[in-house]
């Protein structure tokens, strides 16, 4: 169970969950990724559900992290969580224009992204397990 002193661990242990996880789908069936922006960009419905689901996971993130200015992953965190939030907020904006920027300017180096997300996210499991 989270603790105060452990919220800062556990939202990084799941982030580099997710990161890893989606990673090695994306290595497994690479295009997922691409087939996925292009989904995002054709769907009204679902571009705002994930813009809602982004701008009030960031929110949560954001306000049950404990910000300790002293800890640097503390401060990590916060602004991960701010990020969320204002990625969900431009989501929900800009949508479709926003989706087609990184459609068209980061969809051909997936495998080169899901490289990257998958180091992040075995780094972020580290630094997790070394907090607690």
């Amino acid at each position: 169970m989270a603790t105060a002193a452990t919220i800062t661990a556990w939202v990084t242990l799941f982030t580099g969950l997710y990161a890893l996880a989606a990673s090695v789908g994306e290595l497994r069936q690479p295009g997922s990724w691409a087939a996925m922006l292009d989904e995002f960009e054709k769907r009204e419905g679902l571009r705002f559900l994930t813009g809602l689901f982004m701008l009030t996971l960031g929110a949560a993130v954001y306000l049950v992290n404990p910000y300790n200015p002293a800890d640097w992953l503390s401060v990590a965190v916060t602004i991960m969580g701010a990020a969320m939030v204002v990625e969900g907020l431009v989501m929900l904006a800009f949508g479709r224009a926003y989706l087609h920027f990184f459609n068209r300017y980061l969809g051909g180096v997936n495998r080169v992204w899901a490289l990257l997300g998958a180091g992040f996210g075995v780094v972020a499991i580290c630094l997790a397990a070394l907090r607690f």
